[in-house]
This record gives C-alpha cells, structure tokens and sequence, in this order.
C-alpha cells in the first residue's frame, strides 16, 4: 500500500460521537492495544499546515511521526521537502531508503551527534555523505568528527550551525530549551569562521529552535491568566527572534553559500514563515495531531492518530479498567503528560491511580456503561513517541481499514 495525502473538504472529527464509533466499527477486526491513523484526518493536518506556514517549505520532524509510510507521503505532498531527524544512525537508514520506501536524499540530524560508528559510516560513504547534514554548536563536535575519521581519509561532511531560539527576559529569566550554546551573533561568526576555515567540512545551513513559541500552549485549559502570560512571552520572543536570526543569517550568508535557513516547528509555522530569514520550517506533530496541540489558541489539528485499549475488569459498577495505559509523554512530569480518553465521552481516569504500565481505572458517566470486551479510545500527549508503543498504525478511510504502516519500532528500529 502506498499512503497517499490528498486534499479534505469533510471534517468528521469535529462530531465525536461520529468520529469515534466509526473508528471503533473500522477496527472491530484488530485486538487492542493498537494504533489508527484517521487518512482524512491527516490530510487535513497536513494542508492545514502548508496554509499556515504560508509558502514556506515545511521540512517533515521525524521524530514527531516515525512512521516511514506517513513521512513518505508528506513528502509527496508539495511544499514539504526533506526531513529532521533526531539521530545519526535514523538519518543514514532513511537517506539509504529501500524497495519499499525510496532514499530520502536531504536529511538533517535535528541533534549533534558523538556516534562514532555511525560517523564513520556517513564519512566513509560519498551518497550518505551527500544526504545527511550534521548538527554542529560546538568545537569539539568538529574534533570528534576528526578523530573518528581524519579530513583525508574521508568525505566533506556537511554542517548545519545551530545558534540558540530561547528568550532571556529580564524578569522572568531563561525561556525556553537548553540547546545550543551559540546565543549571540558574535557566537555565531565565531563558530562559523572555524567551520568555513577547517578542512572536511561545509557549513551548508542554520537551525534555531523557538520551543518557548512553537512547543508551548497558549491557551491552557482552566487557566486564562497563564494563557494571556503564555502568548504575551510569544509576541516578545517572536519579535526579540526575528532580529536576532535575521542578523546571524545576514552574517554567515556573508561568510559562505547556505542552503537552508530551519527554524520553528509545529506551534509556531505562522510567526516563523513571516520572517524574510527564515527558508523553511521543521514540522511533524502537526500530522498526527495530538492533544496537546488541543490547547493553541492560533489552530486545531484533527485527531488523526489515536490508541485502543480494552476494558478487562469492572471494579466497581461505576469503573472500567483498561488493560495498559501508561504511555507517558516526556517533559515535566504532570497530568498533561498523560494518555487522553477521546472516547467515550465523560470518561476519566482515576485521580490516585491515573495511568498504569498495566492497567488504568476509568470513572466518570462514560465509565459506568463499559463492559469487559469494549474499546476505549484515547490520544497521546505528544506525536512520534506513540509510535515507540505500536509496531504499527491500522489506516483507516471511509469507515474501513485500507491497510497498515509499520512504526520504526514494527520495522526493528529503535534509535532512541
């Protein structure tokens, strides 16, 4: 089966006493735990983000989807190219492709990477070599390169210089991901001249994450006062940004030919395709759509991806147990992090007992009707790490499954 995304004028999703029956009745065949990718519904996500990122490039965040068959058809779609991936070792398995799955001939690693062995497969390799960027914001980055491999005995590697997205606001401090080192423009051209300057290595392109804009809700459920603190730090990070990357852009373009200019992410494709530096924008939650991207005030992805657990026990007549559950998204540790139940409706999970590795308890008006045998539906917090759970994803499309894609993890994979 080769996944295609095509343009949507039905929006199903928006109804979920529709949405997700019909899902359940598409799936009536599988035995949970297992995985649905709504087609419609990821179509949808991915015009929706091209009209958002308003002609700019959107290059597919992997780590965000891990599912070769959807990164494929994003693909194919006009106005995504190329792909971030999150370590060395992905990027040299999807730049080398197969009979399945075609080369993808322009990665970058979205991370630096000091895998010595699969640093000497990329410089040992002339078609690797020309396919994968290497994350750089650090010297010593460039010396462990070296010493796995000398400028003489391998391929020019090519670079991608990350300089920092975050704010520093005078009152509230750091706001932001800790990445990389390089903050000012004067870190920038530092760097940049020792890579221009060193043999075995091309500075092709530039990277800055705003997470503090693009990874942050906006609208918090239950809390107004955060959300209006949330979106003021946003307008000020985005206008601090825009200079700042324009200025280190306007450097380095200087200093050598870049290719490409990387910034934001799904949050943020607005605020990011509006700065003339920016050339492209990594993006890849936006497809599955997960709920935490159902707290942004500026858009609303559809629930294209989505769990099945099985109820086995009813404790109590007003409680449905779940067998399994505990698929937790990284971050701080709280209860947004946590799996949410789509369906049914009016249903929660139980305050002291929450999500478990092996069972998850269920109360609430949607609980008290549930019977060992029925399905439960629920989305995980973030995108891609569903993916690390299932071996892979049921494709559903006019109320049937028209065939399947496997994970990474379904295909033996596991970098991370």
């Amino acid at each position: 089966m080769t996944l295609e995304i095509r343009r949507q004028t039905e929006t199903p999703w928006l109804d979920p006493a529709t949405y997700w029956p019909r899902m359940t009745a598409a799936t009536a065949e599988l035995d949970p735990p297992y995985g649905a990718i709504c087609l419609p519904a990821l179509s949808h996500n991915a015009y929706e983000m091209l009209r958002r990122a308003n002609g700019t490039t959107i290059r597919v965040a992997s780590k965000s989807v891990r599912v070769r068959g959807v990164i494929d058809a994003a693909l194919a779609v006009p106005g995504f190219a190329g792909v971030l991936s999150y370590t060395l070792p992905e990027a040299l398995w999807l730049a080398e492709g197969d009979e399945q799955h075609p080369p993808i001939m322009d990665v970058v690693v979205g991370y630096p990477s000091v895998d010595r062995a699969a640093i000497r497969r990329l410089a040992s390799d002339p078609a690797l070599a020309a396919r994968v960027t290497l994350m750089i914001d650090g010297v010593e980055q460039l010396d462990l390169i070296d010493a796995v491999l000398s400028p003489r005995e391998r391929e020019t590697i090519r670079v991608c210089l990350e300089f920092d997205a975050s704010w520093n606001s005078r009152i509230l401090g750091h706001l932001g991901t800790w990445r990389s080192p390089v903050a000012s423009v004067e870190d920038a051209r530092a760097l940049a001249r020792i890579i221009v300057g060193r043999a075995g290595f091309t500075l092709v392109g530039t990277m800055a994450y705003e997470g503090q804009i693009a990874g942050l809700v906006n609208e918090p459920a239950g809390s107004p006062l955060r959300g209006a603190l949330v979106r003021w730090i946003q307008k000020q990070s985005v206008n601090e940004l825009a200079d700042r990357r324009a200025s280190v852009v306007s450097m380095l373009r200087g200093l050598t030919e870049l290719e490409f200019v990387n910034g934001g992410g799904t949050g943020s494709l607005e605020s990011t395709s509006s700065e003339d530096a920016v050339t492209e924008i990594a993006a890849g939650s936006g497809l599955f759509g997960p709920h935490l991207f159902d707290h942004y005030r500026h858009f609303t992805p559809a629930p294209a991806a989505a769990f099945a657990l099985s109820v086995v026990r009813k404790p109590r007549d007003g409680i449905a147990t779940l067998l399994g559950g505990g698929w937790v998204a990284s971050g701080p540790p709280a209860a947004d992090r946590l799996p949410l139940v789509a369906w049914p409706l009016g249903t929660k999970m139980v305050a002291r007992e929450m999500a478990g590795e092996v069972q998850t308890p269920l109360t609430g008006s949607g609980a008290a009707s549930l019977v060992a045998g029925d399905r439960v539906w629920l989305r995980h917090t973030k995108a891609g790490e569903l993916s690390e759970h299932l071996n892979g994803f049921a494709i559903v499309d006019g109320g049937r499954v028209i065939g399947a894609e496997l994970t990474y993890r379904g295909e033996g994979q596991v970098f991370l």
